[in-house]
């Protein structure tokens, strides 16, 4: 059938030491799950449960490099993030069967025009313009889960221009991973080609044009972009 307009593009980010690319069909983020974050954005870990947004699926940045300053903002944030690949999904899954539908790993920035997401939040308004524009989403290669299993612990950082911002641990996550995915598939049938930002650990900040950012995770490499 002739369709009216041409079919977009299926974003999808390389896999790891392949030649493979891992189509993204949708973007899930899991809001304030370290508790350090939640305290420096005004909530309180103990009582929250966990909430989530979403990012346009072309909003991915693969591999990093230069990212534009967007739009409409003076206040543009990073958020450095564990970001979880899924290969198969459903509904109403459980935490002891979720690991099985990951495929595997990545290093993610979720970018925030931070001005206009603290403007939603007064009018109580979505979150989509603060966190769903263009390129808000870099993300590195992905890493196939290993051998040894999934990461619940190491370290997760970020630097701005060689100076260190965040630094935590993925144990520090309030809502674990196996967590996170039953509580989404509660919600919505997760699928194949789903991706899951998985929160960030407290030191969120601004950043300007030129500043460098580089951020990593142990076991999964490193993400680095220039604002331009």
């Amino acid at each position: 059938m002739e369709t009216i307009i041409p079919l977009p593009a299926m974003p999808a980010v390389p896999v790891h030491g392949s030649l493979a690319l891992f189509p993204v069909r949708r973007i899930y983020c899991v809001g304030r799950n370290y508790a350090d974050h939640a305290r420096e954005m005004g909530g309180d870990p103990n009582r929250e449960p966990p909430f989530f947004f979403g990012k346009p699926n072309d909003a991915v940045v693969p591999g990093g490099g230069a990212i534009p300053y967007p739009t409409l903002t003076s206040n543009l944030h990073y958020e450095v993030e564990l970001v979880v690949a899924l290969s198969k999904g459903g509904r109403d899954i459980s935490s002891s069967e979720a690991k099985d539908c990951i495929f595997g790993y990545a290093v993610g920035i979720d970018l925030t025009r931070r001005d206009l997401q603290a403007t939603a939040k007064e009018k109580g308004q979505p979150w989509d313009t603060a966190k769903g524009f263009d390129q808000s989403a870099p993300i590195s290669p992905i890493t196939p889960v290993s051998p040894g299993g999934h990461p619940a612990a190491g370290a997760i950082w970020l630097s701005v221009n060689g100076v260190e911002k965040q630094r935590g641990d993925l144990a520090q996550m309030t809502w674990q991973v196996p967590e996170v995915i039953a509580h989404i598939s509660s919600f919505v049938a997760l699928a194949p080609g789903d991706l899951i930002f998985t929160g960030t650990p407290s030191g969120v900040g601004p950043i300007v044009r030129g500043d460098r950012i580089r951020c990593g995770i142990d076991g999964l490499g490193e993400l680095e972009i220039v604002v331009i």
